[in-house]
């Protein structure tokens, strides 16, 4: 009895606390505040109000998942030999370095409170999870033209242009800072007389051949389309008709593939590239790019579901407890109070996957 009464005793228990500013762990890795802090401060814009204690824990709560998840992904990297190799890291921190100058590398680096060697951590741990999500679950995903003849039957109305369209993508420069500005230059007209002069300075590097696309990501104002080299996708006539009278008529004037002088607007200066025209009428499944947009469309579908199920077996088969979301539980939502580390020990904060 007395051997019985221990053991029920023993199971009432409450597991053991986690060590201090540790707040999960996957299969025995720790994952602690710091690197969520760390994470976290990047999604910040530092000339927006503060989130409120509520909002703040309910944005590291959902850093927090996605970091469990990136960390299942490494560990299983490792378990199928998938880690990225120091030649794959080095030639991706190239890449992502070679657009700036050393200065404005550094000052990106400070910006997102990186050093090198956290970005090149940060870089192996991002290559290494998508080899995992490419051998697991892109490598399974098959599009047949079974699969595109039927999208195209059920979605016929979709491939019906009713108007004339315009892929268009755009280079904005505006006379003044703009806080939520990143392209990949930081650079930032302030003022009218700026902003002048480095339209104008634009113009003549595309008018020598520069690629549209780089230079939209380089040095675009538009938070918006600046990541995507400034596309803007297809605009339909209408649309034009309530934009700026200038901005229509400099559209119309385009053939497909040339670009725009500087078209000066209230607000901004622009610079317009016609990427393609598209006449009205149906759009037939024999248009090779009819075809290709139905089986992007597909695949993506097929991945992000694939996707998702296969982390969520992952995470079946992962032994995880998420410290902070049981302390916020337990104190009705009040933020934990956390033992400052040493960074150094922490270690760099991967980046959610999306």
């Amino acid at each position: 009895m007395l051997a019985a009464a221990l053991a029920v005793l023993s199971g009432c228990q409450k597991p053991s606390q986690p060590a201090a500013g540790v707040w999960a762990t996957v299969n025995g890795k720790d994952i602690t505040s710091t690197e969520v802090d760390k994470y976290y401060r990047t999604q910040l814009n530092p000339d927006a109000p503060q989130p409120s204690q509520d909002e703040a824990l309910s944005l590291k709560l959902n850093i927090l998942d996605e970091l469990i998840n990136n960390q299942i992904l490494l560990q299983r990297s490792k378990k199928m030999a998938l880690e990225a190799a120091d030649g794959e890291v080095e030639d991706k921190f190239t890449e992502f370095k070679s657009p700036y100058t050393e200065d404005e590398f550094q000052r990106q680096l400070k910006a997102r409170g990186y050093t090198v060697d956290d970005l090149r951590a940060d870089i192996r741990q991002q290559l290494s999870i998508q080899k995992v999500i490419n051998h697991e679950v892109v490598a399974k995903i098959a599009v047949t033209d079974q699969d595109v003849q039927d999208f195209y039957n059920q979605n016929r109305a979709q491939f019906n242009v009713a108007e004339p369209q315009y892929r268009l993508a755009q280079i904005v420069i505006t006379p003044h800072k703009d806080p939520g500005l990143r392209n990949r230059k930081n650079d930032d007209a302030t003022t009218d007389a700026e902003a002048k002069r480095k339209a104008a300075a634009l113009e003549q590097q595309l008018s020598t051949g520069a690629d549209f696309a780089q230079i939209a990501m380089d040095y675009s104002e538009d938070p918006a389309t600046s990541g995507s080299g400034g596309d803007l996708g297809y605009v339909p006539e209408s649309s034009l008709s309530q934009s700026d009278p200038a901005l229509k008529k400099m559209v119309l004037s385009l053939k497909a593939g040339q670009v725009s002088g500087v078209i000066a607007l209230r607000d901004s200066y622009r610079i317009l590239k016609l990427v393609a025209k598209e006449a009205p009428g149906q759009r037939e499944l024999s248009d090779p790019s009819v075809q290709q947009s139905i089986r992007d469309n597909i695949h993506n579908r097929k991945e992000q579901l694939l996707r998702a199920a296969y982390l969520a077996t992952a995470r079946n088969d992962s032994k995880i407890t998420n410290y902070l979301a049981q302390q916020i539980v337990e104190s009705a939502g009040k933020l934990p109070v956390v033992v400052p580390q040493n960074p150094a020990a922490a270690g760099s904060a991967p980046s959610p996957q999306k």
